[in-house]
């Protein structure tokens, strides 16, 4: 079988999708409104052999460990992602990033940005638009060129459906590896050797 045709059927690791619920749940037990955190994502028994101490903060279970990184600079994400370049010892990273999710029909009310200038007039006009979703998104990537994204859409809605009914927050949780195909390659590219 010839390798394109055995990556093509190869299922993808199911890791790199239990690493992005992680990095959300670690991400989301701060709460709203933080900055995008990069993660590596190591082999677990490649971090208990150097530095064993950890022993009793790890699952050893679990094939990769996600490992906080120093905060991204202020300014353009991608600019930051395009510096980055992992060791080999790195098998994969996991962005997480609060994002603007509106509805598909959303699209002809905002204005359309021809310029780079009109890129943050657009990101404004996205933040102000009336139907708009706050959202935490986590992609994740690994070498072996598995992917998986989880976002955590935040709103305001009442359970149970009462008439009446004081708001309460209504977290959504959504996977799908396809959900944020540019950061994707993003994060892949900080793979490459």
């Amino acid at each position: 079988m010839a390798e394109s045709e055995h990556s093509e059927n190869t299922a993808p690791n199911p890791s790199v999708a239990v690493v992005a619920r992680e990095v959300e749940e670690f991400v989301a037990a701060a709460g709203w409104d933080q900055s995008p955190q990069l993660f590596a994502l190591v082999p677990t028994a490649a971090l208990l052999r150097q530095q064993p101490d950890l022993a009793g903060q790890l699952d050893a279970g679990s094939p990769l460990t996600p490992v906080a990184q120093e905060a991204l600079p202020d300014g353009d994400l991608g600019d930051a992602l395009a510096r980055i370049a992992w060791p080999d010892t790195v098998d994969g990273c996991a962005l997480a990033q609060e994002i603007i999710v509106l509805p598909p029909d959303a699209e002809p009310d905002l204005v359309e940005a021809e310029v780079d200038e009109d890129a943050q007039r657009l990101r404004r006009a996205a933040a102000d638009h009336p139907r708009r979703t706050e959202a935490r998104l986590v992609a994740a990537v690994l070498r072996d060129g598995s992917r998986a994204c989880v976002m955590r859409l935040r709103g305001i809605g009442t359970e149970g459906g009462e008439d009446g009914a004081e708001p309460t927050p209504v977290d959504e949780i959504i996977e799908n590896p396809e959900l944020a195909p540019n950061l994707l390659a993003a994060l892949e590219a900080t793979l490459a050797p």
